[in-house]
């Protein structure tokens, strides 16, 4: 599955294809375990794109395979349109940054960035006003001279990531780099990522299992599960609109109504998907709002969680929902309590219908 924008031309009418990675019926076996089946994927150039999925799913198989740091059983790898899917990892133009970040001990951080400039020749003039370019665009120009161990979490990321731009790869690789740091770090981080980024314009696939960070960072987001990629579309999309009950069970909070109790309700017979945010509570003797579905339940459980209260109905059609709601001094639902006998109310447009 694969969802591509159109590919500019360039002046001679060949295709502006640089930085583009396109896998055609990739399959990757362990023996008698397949961990990537027969999986399609383009990504654009200059494209910010996740691969997102529990683990096992095979997400990083497939970023090794990119890398060619594993070999596909079948299919074939495209990195700017050329056929790589035999080529040895050093030959690929692409550079991949770990959660680890591999940093040299004993090495300045100055050097630590310059060191794949050094093993291609480049002279030490040339290296010291690309080093500083490149410790300047992660603002980390003033820590030259220290070794990785005098940085912390945060500072060794951005030294990695500013290491592997230095060679201006057609594609970077990130497998899951923001994983070892603390949660507000994680966020500032997923920032910074971002507008690095669009300033370089370069073609970054990334690697995570964490759901806000994948929707915080791309233009498009694939969901990988046992292998395949179940969605793929920009953040909102497979958000809103999840295409399987995975996508939107895996992505955040949903509601998901049978389908039979969807035919009850509307008439169609499919199973729907909704948002707890969508979910809006209302007395259970107050009548609905035109057009809208409700079911009628009693408050279980409620659970805050500072931005935000979120609310467990059992409903007497015997599903339980939960919905959300943001803790506004003037919301009127604010006062709910465990116990409560409330009607759930949501709007047909706020629901996803699934296969």
């Amino acid at each position: 599955m694969s969802i591509a924008a159109p590919t500019a031309q360039s002046a001679n009418g060949e295709i502006a294809d640089r930085g583009s990675v396109t896998l055609t019926g990739l399959t990757k076996s362990f023996g008698e375990f397949t961990a990537v089946r027969d999986l399609d994927l383009r990504v654009e150039p200059g494209e910010f794109v996740s691969m997102l999925g529990p683990s096992g799913s095979g997400k990083t198989t497939v970023l090794r395979i990119i890398a060619g740091f594993e070999e596909a059983t079948s299919g074939t790898v495209r990195l700017s349109g050329k056929d790589v899917t035999r080529t040895p990892p050093h030959s690929r133009d692409v550079n991949t940054v770990f959660q680890d970040y591999a940093l040299f001990p004993h090495m300045s951080i100055a050097d630590n960035v310059g060191y794949g400039l050094r093993v291609q020749g480049a002279g030490k003039a040339e290296r010291a006003q690309q080093v500083g370019d490149s410790l300047r665009r992660v603002r980390l120009d003033h820590v030259a001279d220290r070794l990785p161990h005098q940085l912390s979490g945060g500072q060794r990321q951005r030294i990695a990531l500013a290491r592997a731009l230095i060679m201006r790869p057609q594609v970077l690789l990130l497998d899951e780099p923001l994983g070892a740091l603390d949660k507000q770090l994680r966020e500032q981080m997923q920032i910074e990522l971002k507008q690095i980024q669009r300033e370089v314009g370069i073609t970054f696939i990334f690697v995570t299992h964490d759901q806000e960070e994948a929707l915080t960072l791309s233009d498009r987001v694939a969901v990988f599960n046992n292998g395949r990629i179940e969605q793929v579309g920009s953040a909102r999309e497979v958000y809103e609109s999840p295409q399987t009950e995975f996508v939107a069970r895996f992505l955040g909070l949903s509601n998901l109504i049978a389908a039979d109790l969807a035919h009850e309700l509307t008439g169609d017979r499919h199973t729907m998907s909704i948002r707890p945010e969508r979910v809006r509570l209302q007395s259970d003797t107050d009548t609905l709002a035109d057009g809208e579905i409700g079911l009628v339940g009693t408050i279980s459980e409620v659970v805050y969680t500072g931005p935000a209260t979120r609310f467990l109905i059992t409903t007497d059609a015997g599903v339980d929902l939960l919905a959300e709601q943001p803790n506004a001094r003037d919301l009127a639902g604010a006062g709910l309590r465990r116990g409560d006998r409330v009607r759930a109310a949501w709007s047909p447009a706020d629901a996803a219908r699934l296969p």
